[in-house]
């Protein structure tokens, strides 16, 4: 990864994001003028509210943070849309103009760079991770699922109240305020899923596929490159989209598998493993890494 990419990584998200009330209020405006007093004044606090949030997670970069702007700039994105269909008058240039700088916004939150320098934001020393790609099911549909849970767990009940539908309104607030908790844990996990190196060596962290972390000592890495196919390694990847990596060991180490979802409290029997897969999001990045702290990149 170059130093560009670096910078733009950690300060895109944030200067972006800033800009939104600027660019995109009017937009807002626009859309709340038929509304109600008080449904304005609901929506306007939550607006604000949600970009105060965003800006403080996209100034200070970590884990949390970037499960909370990958949440927070597609739901910007989505408001947007809301309020271009919406417009009294139809969509002008206000409209177009926040559309614009809220698909900036998403694809920016939601690319490889920006995930690569958030979850270094909380790494220890001379730590480097690197994210690891979803499931590859879990792109399909789940993922989105949560993620539109999450929102409207959040902000349909408040605009009720703000509407005077009190008892669906309360409802549906206490409700979707648990939805939106559990959707948020949910999202939460996909944010601390990687590959760390570390003076000692390499460590694979994975809940969807490990119960603990798999740490491999330097002196005990054989290898590292791109899957072979036919290969007999175990497949740790949880079905994720793209190229897979292979760690070869230099002698055979235990693993402890995650239980099965339908299972959590399934007794997990140790698995001896001579070489592991996984998936990185950018596997150049995992090789670059690799070559840096002179481990054998095959």
């Amino acid at each position: 990864m170059t130093s560009a990419s670096r910078t733009f990584g950690r300060w895109a998200p944030a200067l972006i994001w800033v800009t939104l009330p600027f660019i995109a209020g009017p937009s807002f405006g626009h859309a709340l003028d038929p509304r109600s007093g008080d449904v304005q004044l609901v929506a306007s606090l939550g607006l604000w509210g949600f970009w105060a949030i965003g800006l403080a997670a996209a100034l200070v970069p970590s884990t949390v943070s970037l499960t909370t702007i990958r949440i927070l700039a597609p739901a910007a994105l989505a408001a947007a849309a809301w309020a271009a269909v919406v417009a009294p008058d139809g969509a002008d240039t206000a409209e177009s103009v926040a559309m614009a700088i809220a698909s900036l916004s998403a694809v920016v939150s939601l690319s490889a760079v920006v995930g690569d320098r958030f979850v270094n934001g909380s790494s220890y020393g001379d730590e480097r991770r690197l994210p690891l790609r979803p499931p590859g099911v879990l792109t399909l549909g789940p993922i989105q699922i949560a993620w539109v849970l999450a929102v409207a767990g959040m902000i349909t009940g408040p605009l009720l109240l703000g509407a005077h539908v009190w008892t669906a309104g309360i409802a549906i607030t206490v409700v979707g305020f648990v939805v939106a908790a559990a959707s948020i844990r949910i999202l939460h996990q996909l944010s601390k899923r990687w590959v760390v190196f570390v003076p000692a060596g390499m460590v694979l962290v994975d809940q969807m596929a490990l119960t603990d972390g798999m740490l491999t000592q330097r002196h005990r890495i054989a290898s590292v490159g791109p899957a072979v196919e036919g290969t007999d390694a175990t497949d740790l990847t949880v079905g994720a989209l793209g190229l897979a990596l292979q760690l070869t060991l230099t002698e055979p180490d235990d693993i402890i598998p995650a239980p099965p979802r339908r299972d959590r409290k399934a007794i997990i029997t140790p698995v001896e493993v001579r070489s592991v897969l996984f998936t990185p999001s950018r596997p150049g990045w995992v090789l670059d890494e690799a070559k840096r702290r002179r481990l054998v990149v095959s």
